[in-house]
């Protein structure tokens, strides 16, 4: 997924935060969860990255260069630099993201500062970054799949998208760039690239985490052999398809489109089925944030 498609996730989660009301049950499971991912992405830092000068992207990437130019704790920087984006979530998202991205960052902070003695777990920068940006990425991943955030960079971007003129995506580039070159000066430039290393792999870590390995995603074909084709889907996959009608605005012939969504795992599967019939057939696959309603179901491969 792009930066673009896992922004718009991360708002979708944000929007269903602020207009969802929790039970009891569920203000526990997510207090759980939110503290789960909290220390897991202080450990990322404080026991993999910082102490190899490596940095993340965001909020968090300013909060780690200035607890090194200062020597002061990173939890402080963490819990101070967040807190302005508590009252803009707030105000502008709504109470209850707010409130889990306030305890989010409150159990960052606190946790980071116990850890922050802890010696690396490694010395290899590479399996620092690698195994860092994997942990930090699991961690903001639950946080912002149960309705929190640990970085205020996403919603000032996702605020500031709707009065400039750049995407949310674009947006995060442009910060995170200029946070990556500071990063050069201050340690040096071996160790900017180690932490664009370090960030790319959080970031896919989180995309996995928020959307699942069963993410969704869906199918146009256009072949000739389309009802064998719509009847192996079927079968083979359980996945109902629709078929739609269509014309080549070169050939001026009549086609039918089949029209399907499956998850992310049966893709492999599915494109079998199509060379199996029609190798020379028209295939688009796109991913989906989310689906609702009619028959389809999340389930394991047949």
């Amino acid at each position: 997924m792009s930066i673009e498609s896992d922004l718009t996730t991360v708002e979708t989660l944000i929007k269903k935060a602020k207009h969802k009301k929790l039970t009891a049950r569920q203000i526990l499971q997510r207090g759980i969860l939110i503290t789960i991912g909290a220390i897991l992405m202080s450990t990322g830092l404080e026991v993999f990255l910082v102490p190899n000068n490596v940095i993340d992207g965001g909020i968090t990437g300013i909060s780690i260069m200035l607890s090194y130019i200062t020597d002061w704790k990173l939890g402080v920087f963490l819990f101070v630099l967040n807190l302005p984006f508590f009252f803009i979530g707030y105000k502008q998202i709504g109470k209850t993201f707010a409130l889990s991205t306030l305890y989010g960052i409150v159990v960052l902070s606190i946790t980071s500062v116990f850890l922050h003695h802890v010696p690396a777990f490694t010395q290899d920068i590479l399996l620092a970054s690698i195994f860092g940006g994997m942990i930090v990425g699991v961690g903001v991943g639950i946080v912002i799949r149960y309705g929190g955030s640990l970085d205020g960079t996403e919603i000032l971007a996702i605020l500031a998208s709707k009065k400039l003129p750049f995407s949310v995506g674009e947006i995060i580039m442009f910060f995170n760039l200029f946070i990556f070159t500071c990063a050069g000066f201050v340690y040096s430039w071996d160790r900017a690239m180690y932490s664009i290393l370090a960030y790319y792999v959080a970031f896919k870590t989180m995309d996995i985490v928020i959307a699942g390995l069963d993410e969704s995603k869906f199918i146009w074909i256009i072949s000739d052999e389309f009802r064998e084709i719509g009847d192996a889907i079927l079968h083979r996959l359980g996945r109902g398809v629709t078929y739609l009608s269509g014309e080549g605005a070169f050939s001026g012939d009549d086609k039918k489109v089949i029209f399907c969504v499956i998850n992310r795992l049966e893709e492999a599967k599915l494109k079998e089925i199509v060379k199996d019939f029609d190798s020379s057939a028209f295939l688009a696959v796109g991913d989906i944030a989310e689906v609702r309603g009619g028959r389809f179901k999340k389930k394991d491969i047949h």
